[in-house]
């Protein structure tokens, strides 16, 4: 980073001056192997499902749509 740093390039010094402010997570994501992609994913596709449903259908029909996409469709 410092030697990057040393290029003195406004789009590069925003970008390590935001990983300098979070190092903790930097490092976090370096050393651990495991992170919350699978709940990001789940969350993601519940937005996507309740952008297309809006003001279509009643909120138990929203429902019984996404209780049957995070089980796979095993019904």
């Amino acid at each position: 980073m410092t030697a990057v740093a040393a290029l003195q390039i406004d789009e590069l010094d925003t970008y390590i001056n935001g990983l300098n402010a979070d190092i903790d997570a930097v490092n976090n994501g370096i050393h651990y192997k495991y992170n919350n992609g699978l709940a990001e994913g789940s969350v993601n596709k519940i937005k996507l499902t309740k952008r297309i449903m809006y003001g279509r259908n009643s909120f138990q029909l929203l429902r019984a749509k996404l209780l049957l996409k995070e089980t796979g469709n095993k019904f």
